[in-house]
């Protein structure tokens, strides 16, 4: 069991109540949870997912869960501006979590994000890993020392910061080599999912969409190693 998984009704709505940092809540295909919990969800923005009752009492370590379980975060999230305002004095860049969903990648990127001076991480609330103990360990302890903040809309997000006078830059096949562009700080650098790349919506809004060459037989990069490279490049000049 993980010591920060809750299951029970009551349990959730509580945690729910006092403002815990809740990553997912799990519901049983066959189970109908109360209106308050449902409610209080919602107005904190956090999806129920339906589930299995087998996976329900497999990350409850518990038959007894009342068929619903949340995911408790160990780390606090900070409002994306807070993320935002932090970048623009330090001038300095954030990575963005783009529908990444394993944890070992997000730990490594959120690892290299800290080691180069980098303020923190952009991160989707859906079909994005949640911050648990793999990705703590991946990075080495980093998330402790990092401004991490979710948000439901990257696009929205991401439009807020260039209105503040960032710039957002993309690391994705197809664009501009990123030898032949200074990457300006400060910025979000925009990390996608290895199968899906960086979302459309996220593309559309970038000022450059940056492509690592590469010339061996294999077609990609891991993201960690692709964000490493990239966050090198927005800081070598600096650093």
């Amino acid at each position: 069991m993980s010591e920060f998984v809750i299951w029970g009704r009551n349990p959730i709505i509580e945690a729910l109540r006092a403002g815990r940092e809740v990553e997912k809540i799990y519901v049983a295909h066959d189970s109908h949870p109360p209106r308050e919990l449902m409610k209080l969800a919602k107005e904190r923005g956090i999806k129920l997912q339906k589930v299995s009752r087998q996976k329900v009492e497999e990350l409850a370590g518990t038959k007894k869960t009342q068929g619903v379980i949340a995911l408790l975060s160990p780390v606090s999230y900070v409002n994306p501006r807070e993320l935002f305002s932090e970048t623009f004095k330090r001038s300095s860049f954030f990575v963005v979590i783009d529908h990444i969903t394993d944890p070992q990648n997000v730990g490594n990127l959120l690892r290299t994000c800290e080691v180069l001076g980098g303020v923190g991480a952009l991160l989707s609330k859906e079909k994005t890993t949640p911050v648990n103990q793999t990705v703590i360990k991946a990075s080495s302890g980093a998330v402790f020392h990092l401004k991490l903040s979710k948000v439901s809309s990257l696009h929205r997000a991401l439009r807020e910061f260039k209105d503040m006078g960032g710039w957002v830059f993309s690391i994705e096949k197809g664009g501009k080599d990123i030898r032949d562009l200074q990457i300006v700080l400060p910025c979000a650098l925009v990390l996608g999912s290895e199968d899906k790349g960086v979302s459309k919506s996220v593309l559309d809004i970038s000022d450059e969409v940056l492509t690592i060459p590469m010339r061996g037989r294999t077609t990609s990069l891991n993201v960690g190693a692709a964000g490493a490279i990239a966050m090198w490049e927005a800081v070598r000049r600096v650093i």
